[in-house]
């Protein structure tokens, strides 16, 4: 998994050495107000934080920072739900066993750090379940998704993630649930209004019984519908993005 190209109007964000996100000239002021101006050094392509920072002290900056930014209606949709940020690997995908700091959710794009997700493919012999975002949903609200889907929380690990929403999102027990399978990951970035998105999906399909009917439990979608695989593809752009993308890598898996 290569680094990704730099997006346009974005400098790296690199700190503790390393490169961490990409990030707004915008959000600049909230991180110098948080680590002091002679902290943040700017260069044409990057946004460096002095390296003798420590992680722990980087956290509490940023967590400054992502408070302000929220205050001043920079940051919407605040979880109070934290995500881990990883060292990069070689690969320029993520060091799982080297975690650095922890940071709400909701700013890990103001600082285009690299989040992780779960999304799991509901299918059955006939066709896909296919979810419809809650109206409520501060992030692509009305959208059609997969199954169930959810970002990985600070501590916890994908299956584990993927068990629980299956169960909050779908209704499916843990004796279903498990028997979930692997089907690999993928990687989306892209600009988004909040910010630079980067994630890394860990996807998973589960074979569901032709009488299932899955039920949400958490007020996060607002129903099911059952499609053919001879309709899935006409209902892909009316997905979020990265449903689409997990969506068409299950169907080019399972040669549909």
């Amino acid at each position: 998994m290569s680094d990704i190209t730099a997006p346009q109007n974005l400098r790296r964000f690199i700190a503790l050495n390393q490169p961490l996100g990409w990030m707004e000239d915008a959000s600049l002021p909230f991180l110098q107000a948080a680590l002091g101006a002679a902290a943040v050094q700017i260069s044409d392509d990057a946004i460096c934080a002095d390296p003798s920072i420590s992680a722990s002290a980087l956290e509490s900056a940023l967590a400054q920072a992502a408070l302000q930014m929220h205050d001043a209606g920079w940051i919407k949709g605040w979880r109070d739900e934290r995500y881990t940020v990883f060292a990069s690997d070689q690969a320029g995908g993520l060091d799982l066993a080297r975690p650095l700091f922890e940071l709400e959710r909701a700013a890990f794009r103001r600082f285009g750090l690299t989040s992780r997700a779960v999304h799991i493919n509901g299918y059955t012999s006939r066709g896909l379940w296919i979810a419809q975002r809650a109206n409520s949903k501060a992030i692509d609200p009305d959208k059609l998704d997969n199954l169930a889907a959810g970002g990985i929380s600070a501590g916890e690990k994908a299956w584990d993630c993927a068990i629980r929403e299956l169960a909050e999102e779908a209704g499916i027990p843990t004796q279903l649930a498990s028997q979930a399978v692997t089907s690999g990951s993928l990687r989306t970035t892209r600009a988004e209004a909040d910010g630079w998105h980067d994630e890394i999906i860990c996807t998973y399909d589960l074979l569901l019984p032709e009488d299932f009917v899955p039920i949400n439990t958490d007020g996060e979608v607002a129903g099911f519908q059952h499609f053919g695989f001879d309709q899935i593809r006409s209902i892909l752009p009316k997905m979020t993005l990265d449903a689409a993308a997990v969506t068409q890598a299950f169907l080019k898996q399972h040669l549909i």
